[in-house]
């Protein structure tokens, strides 16, 4: 069966992840975090995409970006993954495969979702428990984001830039957003999303973008749809054969 062709847009954040093969480890020394994180700084440039949040884990790459074109997106993906396997293989003396086949993405809706995907990428050590707080992660986003470290590869977003008038107050403001736990159904959005290829945001705003691009942007419903013939069987009452009736059921929770 073909593989569902990847939804993407000019001009919105996308939040992507990659994985290393089997899970396994795609950095292997500080160097290799160095050079990825200069082969990102170059590509997004060259490709015209806005990193806004980036971490670095021993398995796997979480990155949040907004690409000026369609194209954009893949093509950094496609030359940064080229690049950096190139320079494991010839350190490591290693062949084949270092990644875990595509990338997987998902469009972020800017208003709902933006800042939180800045913490759920930051924090992503932290749920690790790698570290207790996600400043003593090296290689994140987080220091340049809240404490104004400098960095020639972080290009914040619109929405970043509203939380104050002055850098100071911007990193003030996202600081106090890691005071409390990012909520476990956002967490759960954001994954299911991210891991679905799907868009990531409020209902209306998923039907817009469905409409827009012509295609469905949500997870479908599991299980076969309900036929007419099943309805009959079941007097008028849509399910499926082996249903309880109604009468017998108990409380079911949301």
């Amino acid at each position: 069966m073909p593989r569902r062709a990847r939804i993407v847009a000019a001009d919105v954040p996308i939040h992507v992840i990659q994985r290393g093969n089997n899970r396994d480890p795609c950095f292997f020394a500080d160097e290799d975090r160095v050079l990825y994180l200069r082969h990102l700084r170059e590509l997004a440039a060259a490709l015209d995409c806005s990193v806004h949040a980036f971490c670095l884990m021993t398995n796997h790459v979480h990155l949040l970006l907004t690409a000026r074109t369609d194209a954009g997106l893949a093509l950094l993906m496609k030359h940064l993954g080229q690049r950096y396997v190139q320079h494991v293989n010839r350190t490591y003396r290693r062949s084949g495969t270092l990644w875990e086949g595509r990338f997987r993405s998902a469009i972020v809706q800017s208003e709902r979702y933006l800042l939180a995907c800045h913490r759920y990428i930051e924090l992503n050590p932290v749920r690790a428990a790698m570290v207790t707080h996600p400043r003593q992660h090296r290689w994140s986003s987080y220091r340049i984001n809240a404490e104004g470290k400098a960095s020639d590869l972080i290009v914040p977003h619109d929405l970043y830039r509203a939380l104050g008038r002055s850098g100071e107050a911007r990193q003030s403001a996202y600081r106090e957003l890691f005071r409390e736990q990012l909520d476990e159904t956002v967490v759960g959005a954001i994954r299911v999303a991210t891991n679905g290829g799907f868009v990531l945001g409020a209902p209306r705003y998923q039907a817009d973008m469905a409409r827009m691009l012509g295609r469905r942007v949500v997870p479908g419903k599991p299980g076969r749809p309900t036929r007419p013939a099943d309805d009959e069987k079941n007097g008028g009452r849509r399910g499926k054969r082996g249903s309880v009736p109604d009468s017998k059921m108990g409380s079911v929770p949301d």
